[in-house]
This record gives C-alpha cells, sequence and structure tokens, in this order.
C-alpha cells in the first residue's frame, strides 16, 4: 500500500503541474500561484496564500527538513535507540544558522552549495535503487504483501499528507516563469520530465526499501535509509547517512535560497512588509528575507515531531494549491477570451479538486489537532490583512511608527531597495 501511496502521490503531483503549466502561461506575473490568485479571486484571498506560503509552508518545511538532517547526522552515533529530542532541535537550529549566514553573506556560495548537494541526493538515491534492485531480482520480495495494511479512509489520507510533502515543490516551476526561454515550450516540458524523474526514482527507493526491511521495520524506523544501510553495507554503513545528510543540508539550503521570490512578489504588490524587498547593499543578498525565514522555521522547532509538522504544513499545503488550481475552471468561465497558449482538459483540474478535498478534509477526522492548528495558523492572517493591508486610513502615529520600525531595520541591515523597485 505504501508504494501505491507514493506512486499515487506522484501522479497527483504531475496532474496539478499540468494545470499550473496553462495557468503559468496565460498569467506571466512574478509570484507563480500568489499571481494567479490576486487575478482571480482579488487581494484578500491572494494575500492568505500568501501568509500559508511565508508563514506556514516555508517555514515549517525547513524545519522539517533541517529535524531530518539532525536525525541522519545523530543516528550513527545512537544505533540502538533514537537520538535526544533537545539534541536534534539544537543541531537542526545550527543547520538553519549556517545555511542563514550562507545566504546572507553571498548568493553565489549559496548557489555553489545547492550543486554540491543536489549531487549528494541523486548520489544516495541511485546507491540505494541499485541495492535494491539487485536484492529484488535475487528474491528478496517477502515484504511485498498487504498483510496487516490500514484499509481505513482516514489513515489512507493521512498517509497522503507524507507522500505529497516529498514531492512538494513542483508548483515551484512557476516562479521562474518570467526568466524561462520559450515557456509555452518548455515549461510543460521541464514539468513532464522532473516530474516524471521524482516520481521514478521516490518509488523506486521506497521498493528498495522493502526488499530487506519489513513495513513494521519501516514505520519504526526514524532513518529508514540509516536502518537500510545498516543490513546491507556493514563496516560501510555510515557513507549512506552521511549522503542524506548532505541532501537533507542542501534541501534547507534550497528553501532559503527560494524564498526571496515570492516575498519580493508580495511586497511589490503592497501586501509585505517593505523591508522583506531590500537587498544588503554591499553584499547584494536579500537579508531581511533570509532571516525572516531562518526565525520562523526555528520557532516550528520548538516541535521535534517531523509526522506532527508535515500534517501542519499538509493540510496549509494542499488546501492553497487547491485554491490556485481552481483559479483554472473558474477564469474559463468568467474569462473565456483570455489567451491561452497552452489549454488543459477540464478532466484535470477537477480530478485535483476531488483529490484535494479529499486530503484536506478527511484528516479534520483523523488527526483533529493538527488539522486545527492548521486552520489556526491560517486563521491568523484574516486579521492581519485587515489591519495592515485593507485599512487605508491608518492614523498618523500608526504611520510614523511603521516608517521609524523600517528605517531602523534598513540601518541595523545595511539594506536599501534594489534599483528596480527603487521610486
Amino acid at each position: 500500500m505504501a508504494l501505491i501511496v507514493w506512486t499515487i502521490s506522484g501522479v497527483f503531483s504531475m496532474v496539478g503541474a499540468y494545470c499550473y503549466a496553462e495557468l503559468g502561461t496565460m498569467i506571466t506575473k512574478s509570484g507563480a500561484d500568489y499571481a494567479y490568485i490576486m487575478e482571480t479571486f482579488g487581494p484578500f484571498m491572494a494575500f492568505i496564500r500568501l501568509w500559508i506560503e511565508c508563514m506556514i509552508v516555508r517555514p515549517c518545511s525547513q524545519a522539517i527538513v533541517a529535524l531530518t538532517f539532525s536525525v541522519y547526522v545523530m543516528k550513527p552515533f545512537f544505533p540502538e535507540c533514537e537520538p535526544p529530542e533537545e539534541s536534534a532541535r539544537m543541531l537542526a537550529v545550527c543547520c538553519i544558522f549556517v545555511l542563514t549566514f550562507v545566504n546572507c553573506w553571498d548568493v553565489r556560495w549559496a548557489t555553489k552549495v545547492q550543486d554540491v548537494f543536489t549531487f549528494a541526493k541523486l548520489l544516495a538515491l541511485f546507491v540505494i535503487i541499485f541495492v535494491g534492485a539487485y536484492l529484488l531480482f535475487t528474491g528478496h520480495v517477502e515484504y511485498f504483501t498487504f498483510d496487516n495494511t490500514k484499509s481505513d479512509v482516514p489513515s489512507i489520507a493521512l498517509s497522503f499528507y507524507s507522500g505529497l510533502f516529498a514531492y512538494n515543490g513542483w508548483n515551484y516551476l512557476n516562479f521562474i516563469i518570467e526568466e524561462l526561454k520559450d515557456p509555452i515550450k518548455n515549461l510543460p516540458r521541464a514539468i513532464a520530465i522532473s516530474c516524471t524523474l521524482v516520481t521514478v526514482v521516490y518509488v523506486l527507493a521506497n521498493a528498495s526499501f522493502y526488499t530487506i526491511l519489513s513495513p513494521e521495520e519501516v514505520l519504526g524506523s526514524q532513518a529508514v535509509a540509516v536502518t537500510f544501510a545498516d543490513r546491507i553495507f556493514g563496516s560501510m554503513a555510515w557513507t549512506i547517512p552521511v549522503f542524506v545528510a548532505l541532501s537533507t543540508f542542501g534541501a534547507v539550503n534550497g528553501i532559503l535560497l527560494t524564498s526571496s521570490r515570492l516575498f519580493y512578489a508580495g511586497a511589490c504588490e503592497g501586501q509585505m512588509p517593505e523591508i522583506l524587498t531590500m537587498i544588503q547593499i554591499h553584499r547584494m543578498t536579500p537579508t531581511p528575507a533570509v532571516l525572516i525565514m531562518a526565525l520562523l522555521s526555528m520557532l516550528y522547532l520548538m516541535s521535534s515531531d517531523i509526522f506532527a509538522l508535515i500534517n501542519y504544513v499538509g493540510f496549509a499545503t494542499w488546501l492553497s494549491i487547491g485554491v490556485s488550481v481552481l483559479c483554472l475552471p473558474w477564469l474559463r468561465w468568467a474569462q473565456p477570451n483570455l489567451p491561452r497558449p497552452i489549454k488543459v482538459n477540464l478532466i484535470f483540474p477537477i480530478v485535483y479538486l476531488l483529490a484535494t478535498v479529499f486530503v484536506t478534509v478527511v484528516p479534520m477526522y483523523a488527526s483533529p489537532v493538527e488539522t486545527g492548528y492548521g486552520v489556526l495558523m491560517i486563521s491568523s492572517g484574516i486579521p492581519v490583512y485587515f489591519i495592515f493591508i485593507s485599512w487605508k486610513n491608518k492614523p498618523r502615529w500608526f504611520r510614523k511608527l511603521m516608517g521609524g520600525l523600517t528605517i531602523i531595520l534598513q540601518k541595523t541591515m545595511v539594506v536599501t531597495r534594489p534599483k528596480s523597485s527603487s521610486k
């Protein structure tokens, strides 16, 4: 059942990416799904999408990946038990702190880090897949059964949160639409190649785990790749957790590296503080955006339960992406004459929206506490919108206070507006 969930999660992501291809070539503004919701449903819904992404999805995802990094680093030192929670959190904070410094110091350093650690991720996955293929062809198939599989609807819905979280990021392809050469041709191609490749690699990697590990061992392990390596590689087992740790280190860097684009798009629409569009005058790095992302991630590290964090971010992510996909049929009805270089069959957004309802509504019953926190975090954006965005005639003292705070932060971080956004 786990492999079926992984496969369906990949197909689900491909369908969503296909829908985004039409939206991305029809609305070519920076900001991807934020821009689509702004054009379709107006500033309030767009702000809620921005709030979800900036305050929940990005920092929470970064906290999850940083915790995963710390678990894989520490697991070889605690082979017979789980690593201490406090130590894991502290190491995750150190990971975020180091990468925050790198991204504030030099963007070129950050991109080099991304290139190197992406290679580490692919190498680890291909080693696992190669070993798994060998074991599979030599008859290790005893765990490929449906024994003791949970088939109740709430459990299946929650399992998709973990599966879909691994594929999270496919919607970020549209953030580079303005910089893409011939997007009508290259965006669908990039979506098809990347989503198919990731799905195949993830399914094969997980199939490899089941050639030697039972479902109970997979579920009971905080670091499945470590458990797999211990069984297969013996004295060289340390190599796999090292590569996985490097991979997750690079993933944390990737979130920091790309978040400034979203902050910039929101601030250009007047929906984020102006300070978040500014760059450090000596280093030319988006220091304020990087720092706020790092601080929010550290707040989420107050919880060391990775699966609880996945439930928080899963509910918020798929609710907001569902609204983005809803833009497609809505615009077909409201603005049928808009130029659509890519036009998808309406069955795709309809299927995607039905699946989104399933993975957002059913978990409310199965995991009410985590989804309840998700609803509260999303709802917290409503008063923020009406106080800071919608309320135009703010008193003079309020405007003076906010302006003074911006100036203090500018001087503290030595930042200014980029020339392209200066008035």
